[in-house]
């Protein structure tokens, strides 16, 4: 079972340009059939194309919330330049035809309860509180249920990113206890998605150790699994994202396969 993972940057490229991409990114990532396809920074108007998928940021203007289609709108002048300043962002999985979603649920990385409690334990400051409270993050968790009769709880993430690495790690660690939590008894395991945790970093190797996952990769973007056996974690070159001179996303898809 092929597991690819990408960050869509809203669409946007390397060097920025004034042209969304997203439509060439799907394609792109999807013109093999992984069996999955977990994608992050996925803008709150495309969403509803995949199987799997969930609103992290709503759309707004300003203050105000506003209709996926007008964040579209406001967005298309300059992709490059605005981003997802409009147009919100969220997960999605694509499935393979060799899989059915059964179950689908989603969760909050960083509410509000949790942010406070781990804000007093790290002895973070009031800026870096209000930075953490600014956007809300996400775990998708999907079912899966192979024609061969096995059933796979995939997990997708998107944590903070932030200068202080121990708060992206703790959304990890949250993620991580929840795919553990909701996973059935001898059920495979695959979290994956953009950590904004590097493979080195403590934390990731000590959840890694704790909970029997696969290695994480060399990057911030990762594939984890856990009760199957996976191959080692491969990072896309930058000629398979090259586009007119500018390359597609600023990240690298990642990939494994499970057996």
């Amino acid at each position: 079972m092929l597991v690819r993972c990408w960050n869509l940057y809203h669409g946007n490229t390397v060097p920025p340009s004034r042209h969304a991409y997203l439509d060439a990114m799907v394609r792109l990532a999807s013109a093999d059939e992984p069996d999955v396809l977990c994608l992050q920074e996925v803008p709150a108007w495309a969403l509803g194309r995949f199987a799997v998928a969930d609103r992290a940021a709503p759309p707004t203007l300003g203050p105000l919330p506003i209709p996926a289609t007008v964040g579209r709108l406001l967005t298309a002048p300059n992709h490059g330049l605005f981003r997802s300043l409009f147009a919100g962002q969220g997960n999605a999985i694509r499935v393979g035809p060799r899989l059915r979603v059964a179950g689908h649920e989603v969760e909050t990385l960083n509410p509000r309860a949790f942010r406070s409690a781990q804000s007093a334990e790290l002895g973070l400051d009031l800026v870096m509180r209000f930075a953490w409270a600014k956007e809300r993050r996400v775990v998708q968790l999907a079912r899966l249920v192979h024609d061969d009769g096995r059933t796979f709880l995939v997990a997708n993430t998107h944590c903070t990113s932030s200068r202080d690495s121990r708060i992206p790690a703790v959304e990890l660690r949250r993620a991580v206890e929840l795919v553990v939590e909701r996973a059935e008894p001898g059920e495979a395991v695959v979290l994956a998605g953009d950590f904004n945790v590097v493979g080195d970093n403590a934390e990731l190797r000590r959840l890694v150790d704790d909970y029997g996952f696969s290695p994480p990769g060399p990057g911030i973007d990762h594939v984890l699994v856990r009760g199957a056996a996976a191959s080692p974690l491969r990072v896309w070159d930058t000629g398979r994202r090259a586009l007119n001179g500018a390359l597609l996303s600023d990240h690298a898809p990642v990939e494994l396969d499970v057996a």
